[in-house]
Protein backbone atom coordinates (compact mmCIF):
# COMPACT_ATOMS: atom_id res chain seq x y z
CA UNK A 1 0.00 0.00 0.00
CA UNK A 2 1.29 3.64 -0.82
CA UNK A 3 1.33 6.14 1.76
CA UNK A 4 2.80 9.92 2.26
CA UNK A 5 3.54 10.89 5.60
CA UNK A 6 0.04 13.30 5.37
CA UNK A 7 -1.98 10.05 5.13
CA UNK A 8 0.20 8.72 7.48
CA UNK A 9 -0.36 11.39 10.23
CA UNK A 10 -4.53 10.72 9.40
CA UNK A 11 -3.84 7.18 11.25
CA UNK A 12 -1.78 8.77 14.33
CA UNK A 13 -4.05 9.31 17.65
CA UNK A 14 -1.69 10.92 19.40
CA UNK A 15 -1.35 14.64 19.25
CA UNK A 16 2.22 15.29 19.70
CA UNK A 17 3.02 12.49 17.18
CA UNK A 18 1.12 14.45 14.83
CA UNK A 19 2.97 17.56 15.41
CA UNK A 20 6.27 15.33 15.07
CA UNK A 21 5.10 14.18 11.52
CA UNK A 22 3.84 17.53 10.48
CA UNK A 23 7.19 18.82 11.58
CA UNK A 24 8.96 16.19 9.20
CA UNK A 25 6.69 17.63 6.52
CA UNK A 26 7.73 21.57 6.86
CA UNK A 27 11.08 21.16 7.46
CA UNK A 28 11.70 18.92 4.16
CA UNK A 29 9.95 18.86 0.70
CA UNK A 30 11.28 15.82 -0.15
CA UNK A 31 9.62 13.94 2.81
CA UNK A 32 6.29 15.82 2.60
CA UNK A 33 5.92 14.58 -1.23
CA UNK A 34 7.71 11.13 -1.36
CA UNK A 35 5.20 8.35 -1.41
CA UNK A 36 6.15 5.34 1.10
CA UNK A 37 5.62 1.21 -0.14
CA UNK A 38 4.55 0.35 3.44
CA UNK A 39 5.29 -3.59 2.39
CA UNK A 40 8.03 -4.48 4.87
CA UNK A 41 7.22 -6.68 7.45
CA UNK A 42 9.74 -8.73 10.14
CA UNK A 43 10.28 -11.68 9.13
CA UNK A 44 12.23 -14.98 10.31
CA UNK A 45 13.72 -15.03 13.24
CA UNK A 46 16.39 -12.20 12.59
CA UNK A 47 13.66 -10.29 11.97
CA UNK A 48 15.02 -8.85 8.54
CA UNK A 49 13.90 -5.42 7.11
CA UNK A 50 14.49 -5.99 3.54
CA UNK A 51 12.52 -4.73 0.83
CA UNK A 52 13.18 -6.51 -2.60
CA UNK A 53 12.16 -5.22 -5.90
CA UNK A 54 13.23 -5.24 -9.86
CA UNK A 55 14.50 -1.94 -11.32
CA UNK A 56 13.86 -1.71 -15.24
CA UNK A 57 17.08 -1.24 -17.12
CA UNK A 58 15.08 -0.49 -20.35
CA UNK A 59 12.70 0.68 -22.01
CA UNK A 60 10.03 -0.98 -23.79
CA UNK A 61 9.61 -1.31 -27.43
CA UNK A 62 6.74 -2.01 -29.88
CA UNK A 63 6.78 -2.54 -33.79
CA UNK A 64 4.37 -3.20 -36.77
CA UNK A 65 4.17 -6.58 -38.16
CA UNK A 66 2.74 -8.18 -42.00
CA UNK A 67 -0.10 -10.36 -41.66
CA UNK A 68 0.81 -13.59 -41.72
CA UNK A 69 4.12 -13.17 -39.77
CA UNK A 70 5.09 -13.11 -36.07
CA UNK A 71 6.49 -10.18 -33.56
CA UNK A 72 10.00 -10.12 -33.01
CA UNK A 73 10.76 -10.38 -29.41
CA UNK A 74 11.81 -7.75 -27.31
CA UNK A 75 11.58 -7.86 -23.44
CA UNK A 76 12.54 -5.10 -21.27
CA UNK A 77 15.74 -5.37 -19.12
CA UNK A 78 15.47 -5.50 -15.48
CA UNK A 79 17.51 -6.55 -12.26
CA UNK A 80 17.02 -7.55 -9.25
CA UNK A 81 17.50 -5.14 -6.64
CA UNK A 82 17.29 -5.38 -2.27
CA UNK A 83 17.58 -2.05 -0.11
CA UNK A 84 17.11 -2.61 4.06
CA UNK A 85 15.42 -0.54 6.02
CA UNK A 86 17.51 1.84 7.91
CA UNK A 87 16.33 3.19 11.54
CA UNK A 88 17.92 7.07 11.90
CA UNK A 89 16.47 9.80 14.67
CA UNK A 90 18.05 10.87 17.85
CA UNK A 91 17.01 11.10 21.63
CA UNK A 92 17.22 14.26 24.17
CA UNK A 93 17.12 14.47 27.89
CA UNK A 94 15.81 16.93 30.40
CA UNK A 95 16.05 16.87 34.19
CA UNK A 96 12.97 16.55 35.98
CA UNK A 97 13.69 20.11 38.14
CA UNK A 98 12.70 21.46 34.49
CA UNK A 99 9.57 19.82 34.60
CA UNK A 100 8.83 21.11 38.00
CA UNK A 101 9.89 24.90 37.19
CA UNK A 102 6.86 24.26 34.48
CA UNK A 103 9.26 24.70 31.42
CA UNK A 104 8.52 21.23 30.74
CA UNK A 105 6.38 21.34 27.30
CA UNK A 106 8.48 24.21 25.95
CA UNK A 107 11.46 22.05 26.53
CA UNK A 108 10.26 19.16 25.04
CA UNK A 109 8.87 20.93 21.68
CA UNK A 110 12.04 22.97 21.24
CA UNK A 111 14.32 20.04 21.76
CA UNK A 112 11.86 17.38 19.73
CA UNK A 113 11.92 20.00 16.92
CA UNK A 114 15.86 20.04 16.88
CA UNK A 115 15.63 16.68 16.64
CA UNK A 116 13.20 16.77 13.29
CA UNK A 117 15.40 19.03 11.98
CA UNK A 118 18.66 16.87 12.43
CA UNK A 119 17.01 13.81 11.38
CA UNK A 120 15.34 15.20 8.52
CA UNK A 121 18.92 16.72 7.49
CA UNK A 122 20.19 13.19 7.81
CA UNK A 123 17.43 11.59 5.69
CA UNK A 124 18.53 14.41 2.73
CA UNK A 125 22.37 13.53 3.48
CA UNK A 126 22.02 10.05 2.56
CA UNK A 127 19.68 10.48 -0.21
CA UNK A 128 22.57 12.28 -2.08
CA UNK A 129 25.21 10.65 -0.80
CA UNK A 130 24.48 7.50 0.98
CA UNK A 131 26.57 4.36 0.70
CA UNK A 132 25.46 1.12 2.54
CA UNK A 133 29.18 -0.25 1.69
CA UNK A 134 30.91 2.60 3.49
CA UNK A 135 28.14 3.04 6.04
CA UNK A 136 26.13 -0.06 6.66
CA UNK A 137 23.51 2.09 8.90
CA UNK A 138 22.92 3.94 6.02
CA UNK A 139 21.00 3.57 2.40
CA UNK A 140 22.04 3.86 -1.11
CA UNK A 141 21.46 7.39 -2.31
CA UNK A 142 21.19 8.72 -5.53
CA UNK A 143 25.32 9.46 -6.32
CA UNK A 144 26.03 5.86 -5.81
CA UNK A 145 23.04 4.90 -8.66
CA UNK A 146 23.69 7.28 -10.60
CA UNK A 147 27.53 7.56 -11.21
CA UNK A 148 28.46 6.05 -14.25
CA UNK A 149 24.69 5.50 -15.62
CA UNK A 150 22.81 6.58 -18.65
CA UNK A 151 21.20 9.74 -16.84
CA UNK A 152 24.41 11.32 -15.60
CA UNK A 153 24.69 13.96 -17.97
CA UNK A 154 27.55 16.28 -18.83
CA UNK A 155 29.70 14.20 -16.97
CA UNK A 156 32.55 13.39 -19.65
CA UNK A 157 35.56 14.08 -19.66
CA UNK A 158 35.44 16.55 -22.83
CA UNK A 159 32.13 18.19 -21.87
CA UNK A 160 32.09 21.39 -20.73
CA UNK A 161 32.15 23.05 -17.43
CA UNK A 162 28.42 25.55 -17.54
CA UNK A 163 29.84 28.62 -16.08
CA UNK A 164 26.99 30.44 -13.60
CA UNK A 165 29.26 31.66 -11.05
CA UNK A 166 28.71 35.37 -11.43
CA UNK A 167 26.13 37.38 -12.38
CA UNK A 168 27.83 38.46 -15.65
CA UNK A 169 27.78 34.69 -16.65
CA UNK A 170 24.90 33.74 -15.48
CA UNK A 171 23.66 36.76 -17.82
CA UNK A 172 25.86 35.55 -20.57
CA UNK A 173 24.99 31.55 -20.36
CA UNK A 174 21.56 31.14 -18.58
CA UNK A 175 20.21 30.50 -22.10
CA UNK A 176 23.08 27.56 -22.97
CA UNK A 177 22.08 26.37 -19.76
CA UNK A 178 18.74 26.22 -19.48
CA UNK A 179 18.86 24.37 -23.02
CA UNK A 180 21.00 21.85 -21.34
CA UNK A 181 18.70 21.86 -18.50
CA UNK A 182 15.81 20.95 -20.47
CA UNK A 183 17.57 18.32 -22.52
CA UNK A 184 18.92 16.95 -19.29
CA UNK A 185 15.44 16.96 -17.99
CA UNK A 186 14.08 15.04 -21.11
CA UNK A 187 16.05 12.13 -20.38
CA UNK A 188 14.03 11.25 -17.30
CA UNK A 189 11.24 8.45 -18.07
CA UNK A 190 8.43 11.04 -17.23
CA UNK A 191 8.09 14.42 -16.23
CA UNK A 192 10.15 15.86 -13.33
CA UNK A 193 8.80 15.63 -9.92
CA UNK A 194 11.67 17.82 -8.60
CA UNK A 195 15.21 19.09 -9.56
CA UNK A 196 17.64 19.90 -6.20
CA UNK A 197 21.08 21.14 -5.37
CA UNK A 198 22.85 23.16 -2.97
CA UNK A 199 21.75 26.64 -1.69
CA UNK A 200 24.15 28.22 -3.75
CA UNK A 201 22.98 26.25 -7.01
CA UNK A 202 19.23 26.69 -5.95
CA UNK A 203 19.94 30.66 -6.38
CA UNK A 204 21.72 30.25 -10.48
CA UNK A 205 18.71 28.12 -11.39
CA UNK A 206 16.36 31.02 -9.39
CA UNK A 207 18.25 33.93 -11.46
CA UNK A 208 18.24 31.74 -14.76
CA UNK A 209 14.42 31.03 -14.35
CA UNK A 210 13.95 35.10 -13.87
CA UNK A 211 15.92 36.15 -17.07
CA UNK A 212 14.15 33.11 -19.15
CA UNK A 213 10.27 34.26 -17.52
CA UNK A 214 10.10 30.33 -16.18
CA UNK A 215 10.50 31.87 -12.36
CA UNK A 216 7.06 30.62 -10.68
CA UNK A 217 6.26 30.59 -6.70
CA UNK A 218 3.72 29.24 -4.91
CA UNK A 219 3.07 28.62 -1.06
CA UNK A 220 3.37 25.18 0.07
CA UNK A 221 0.30 23.81 2.76
CA UNK A 222 2.14 24.94 5.36
CA UNK A 223 3.13 28.58 4.11
CA UNK A 224 6.70 28.06 2.95
CA UNK A 225 7.55 29.36 -0.29
CA UNK A 226 7.99 26.59 -3.18
CA UNK A 227 9.77 27.60 -6.10
CA UNK A 228 9.77 26.31 -9.58
CA UNK A 229 11.16 26.20 -12.62
CA UNK A 230 8.06 25.92 -14.91
CA UNK A 231 6.03 23.63 -12.97
CA UNK A 232 9.14 21.40 -11.55
CA UNK A 233 9.75 22.47 -8.35
CA UNK A 234 13.42 23.39 -6.18
CA UNK A 235 14.56 21.22 -3.77
CA UNK A 236 17.27 23.08 -1.52
CA UNK A 237 18.92 19.33 0.36
CA UNK A 238 20.51 22.17 2.64
CA UNK A 239 23.62 20.77 4.78
CA UNK A 240 24.88 17.95 6.44
CA UNK A 241 23.36 17.29 10.54
CA UNK A 242 25.03 19.48 12.62
CA UNK A 243 27.01 21.50 10.47
CA UNK A 244 27.55 23.94 7.34
CA UNK A 245 28.61 21.40 4.79
CA UNK A 246 26.59 21.69 2.05
CA UNK A 247 24.62 17.62 1.32
CA UNK A 248 25.78 18.45 -2.61
CA UNK A 249 29.31 19.51 -2.69
CA UNK A 250 31.26 22.06 -4.57
CA UNK A 251 34.50 21.05 -5.93
CA UNK A 252 36.75 23.25 -3.88
CA UNK A 253 39.11 23.91 -6.96
CA UNK A 254 36.83 23.72 -9.55
CA UNK A 255 33.77 25.91 -7.81
CA UNK A 256 31.18 23.24 -10.17
CA UNK A 257 28.58 20.96 -8.58
CA UNK A 258 25.96 19.16 -9.20
CA UNK A 259 22.00 18.87 -9.86
CA UNK A 260 19.93 16.03 -9.06
CA UNK A 261 16.31 15.27 -10.57
CA UNK A 262 13.81 12.59 -9.71
CA UNK A 263 10.34 11.02 -10.88
CA UNK A 264 8.30 9.99 -7.54
CA UNK A 265 6.24 7.27 -7.40
CA UNK A 266 5.93 3.48 -7.08
CA UNK A 267 7.08 2.76 -10.19
CA UNK A 268 9.47 5.36 -10.32
CA UNK A 269 11.98 6.90 -7.53
CA UNK A 270 10.43 6.10 -4.20
CA UNK A 271 10.53 5.59 -0.07
CA UNK A 272 10.23 2.40 2.08
CA UNK A 273 8.30 1.98 5.41
CA UNK A 274 7.18 -1.17 7.51
CA UNK A 275 3.85 -2.44 6.75
CA UNK A 276 1.05 -1.06 9.31
CA UNK A 277 3.44 1.53 11.03
CA UNK A 278 3.99 5.24 10.83
CA UNK A 279 7.12 6.03 9.11
CA UNK A 280 7.66 8.69 11.96
CA UNK A 281 7.29 7.75 15.81
CA UNK A 282 8.05 9.71 19.30
CA UNK A 283 9.28 8.79 22.77
CA UNK A 284 8.34 11.07 25.21
CA UNK A 285 10.53 11.39 28.82
CA UNK A 286 8.31 10.10 31.35
CA UNK A 287 8.33 12.29 34.78
CA UNK A 288 6.62 10.09 36.53
CA UNK A 289 9.26 6.99 36.51
CA UNK A 290 12.19 7.51 39.55
CA UNK A 291 15.28 9.36 38.31
CA UNK A 292 16.51 12.61 38.05
CA UNK A 293 16.91 12.73 33.98
CA UNK A 294 14.48 11.20 31.24
CA UNK A 295 14.86 10.76 27.86
CA UNK A 296 13.11 11.02 24.69
CA UNK A 297 13.45 10.26 20.99
CA UNK A 298 12.26 10.76 17.77
CA UNK A 299 12.59 7.99 15.39
CA UNK A 300 12.49 7.23 11.25
CA UNK A 301 12.07 3.73 9.84
CA UNK A 302 12.71 3.58 5.98
CA UNK A 303 15.20 3.92 3.45
CA UNK A 304 14.83 4.69 -0.73
CA UNK A 305 14.31 2.86 -3.77
CA UNK A 306 14.73 3.59 -7.36
CA UNK A 307 12.69 1.44 -9.73
CA UNK A 308 13.40 2.38 -12.96
CA UNK A 309 16.80 3.56 -14.06
CA UNK A 310 15.61 6.90 -15.49
CA UNK A 311 13.21 7.73 -12.66
CA UNK A 312 16.06 9.93 -11.44
CA UNK A 313 19.17 11.78 -13.07
CA UNK A 314 22.09 14.01 -12.03
CA UNK A 315 23.63 17.00 -13.96
CA UNK A 316 27.14 17.70 -13.44
CA UNK A 317 29.69 20.76 -14.17
CA UNK A 318 27.45 23.58 -13.39
CA UNK A 319 29.89 26.24 -11.78
CA UNK A 320 28.18 28.01 -9.01
CA UNK A 321 31.59 29.51 -7.51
Amino acid sequence: MAITLAEAQKNVQDALQMGVIDEFRKSSWLLDHVTFDDAVSPTGGGATLTYAYTRLKTQPTADFREVNSEYTPSNVEKQRYTVDLKVFGGSFEIDRIIAGMGGIVDEVDLQIKQKVKAAQALFNDTFINGDSGVNSKAFDGLEKALTGSSTEYNAGVSDAVVDLSTSAKVTENYMTFLDMLDEFLTGLDGEASFIGGNTKLIAKLRACARRAGMYQVTKSDFGSQVEYYGRTPFVDFGAKPGSNTDVVATDGSEGTTSLFAGRLGLDGLHGVSMAGQSPVNIWLPNFKEAGAVKKGEVEMVAAMALKASKAAAAFRKIKVK
